[in-house]
């Protein structure tokens, strides 16, 4: 009885497995036939298999296809001497997505959200001229003042360090520059 029972599987199993490969083949031959225009061919090779295909296998073939086009494409581009290499797109640096976010926090856009990782950066490079203009430094300083929590009291506590390192230092003009807006920072939070 066990063994009945395995074998109906194992031949509805063998009349699938078959039934693919008759819709394979002839799925070929009408893409062998129907290669002169490859746009539309795809999709009345697709509709040609017709109702014997479950919705599954219909799948398949179209990213068969679909592959298969892109390769042609692809071959057609090469011959023709056009390169289909995608040049990477630039991507805004820190710098840039940290003023942006300053910069729309400044103008109140209802778009802005706190980002943490914009913030962060703007903690840590705020003291850097280069980093965060001039220009930029009264905004931020601006958005220090809403800074609470523990973000306010390590800047307060890295800025007072800071301090002290550049007193021991010598008098420099990069210096004298980080200098003062530490204790711009200082006087604002502290």
């Amino acid at each position: 009885m066990a063994k009945q029972k395995r074998k109906a599987p194992e031949r509805i199993e063998k009349k699938i497995k078959k039934r693919k490969k008759e819709q394979a083949a002839t799925a070929e031959v009408r893409l062998h036939r129907q290669k002169a225009s490859p746009e539309g061919a795809a999709v009345s090779r697709v509709q040609d298999v017709g109702p014997e295909m479950s919705p599954e296998e219909r799948r398949v073939l179209e990213r068969k296809l679909k592959k298969e086009r892109k390769k042609e494409e692809k071959k057609r581009l090469r011959e023709v001497g056009i390169a289909t290499v995608q040049a990477p797109l630039a991507k805004p640096s820190g710098a840039e997505l940290a003023l942006d976010y300053l910069r729309g926090w400044a103008r109140k856009d209802s778009s802005w959200r706190f980002q943490k990782t914009r913030q962060t950066w703007l903690l840590l490079h705020m003291y850097d001229r280069d980093k965060v203009p001039d220009e930029h430094f009264s905004t931020l300083l601006a958005y220090l003042e809403g800074l609470k929590g523990q973000a306010r009291e390590l800047t307060v506590q890295k800025a007072e360090a800071q301090m002290q390192e550049l007193d021991e230092l010598s008098e420099d003009a990069a210096l004298l520059e980080k200098a003062e807006r530490l204790r711009q920072v200082l006087q604002l939070l502290s």
